[in-house]
């Protein structure tokens, strides 16, 4: 009989983490969807067999070293992280930034990811088997920009840098780290994108999605990997969303 693996997934209760977190339980792993909301990863985790829901603030360090000592106390180990709960910035002039979003959204996707890599990486270097994996949601705009986005920008290419410094770090002890840049998946975050979104020459035009389902299916391909391979960094995006060529 195959090892258990347990995975965790942060903003797993809709969109691109319940997607993912569906993936994986459907593939065998067990999986701890991560939230503030408890609602929807309870509902997540009736509909889903293999997945349970953990509630936590993956921006308070208490909370997040609750959350994965409670996973790890009860399953034992963990075997892969999905860093991907992450927010926008609103739609503004450099100048009309709001400080108090601009720190809401660096709270968010920069320090959420950093305080659960550390959990994550805590738990991975002490356990017998030593290592395991550690998957960053960079988005596309790690590598481009959209107009108007400067703070969620900003922190996607922290999150890159995150990812090559959890790589390097990480190498002792059998931790890989890659990243996922995804770009238009179909969530509440990407509706819009059908009836036009801003592009790069400030005029509105619609852009393709394609469904989290891929994107699960994606990360499911990088975590079932051997431990001597890693996905260091992918792409996976809408078939002709402006990505290429944009700036």
């Amino acid at each position: 009989m195959a090892t258990e693996r347990i995975a965790i997934v942060t903003g797993g209760g809709s969109g691109i983490g319940a997607a993912c977190a569906t993936a994986l339980a459907e593939a065998g792993w067990t999986v701890a969807v991560v939230g503030r909301r408890a609602e929807p990863l309870e509902a997540l985790a009736e509909r889903v067999p293999g997945v349970h829901a953990f509630p936590g603030d993956v921006t308070d360090e208490a909370s997040v070293d609750a959350v994965f000592g409670a996973v790890v106390a009860r399953f034992g180990r963990l075997d892969l992280l999905f860093n991907n709960a992450g927010r926008g910035g609103s739609p503004v002039e450099i100048d009309e930034v709001d400080l108090d979003e601009w720190r809401e959204v660096v709270d968010l996707n920069v320090t959420g990811t950093f305080l659960c890599t550390r959990a994550a990486f805590r738990e991975m270097r002490a356990q017998d088997p030593q290592g395991g994996r550690i998957v960053n949601n960079g988005s596309i705009s790690a590598q481009v920009p959209r107009p108007l986005s400067i703070a969620y920008t900003a922190t996607k290419h922290a999150v890159t840098g995150m990812t090559r410094s959890t790589s390097l770090d990480g190498r002792r002890f059998g931790i890989t780290c890659g990243q996922i840049d995804i770009g238009n998946a179909a969530t509440d975050m990407t509706a819009r994108m059908s009836s036009g979104v801003l592009q790069a020459d400030f005029e509105q035009r619609p852009e393709p999605t394609f469904s989290v389902e891929d994107v699960g299916a994606t990360l499911l391909y990088m975590a079932s990997l051997p431990p001597s391979a890693t996905v260091q960094w992918l792409t996976v995006a809408a078939t002709g969303m402006p990505f290429i060529g944009r700036g």
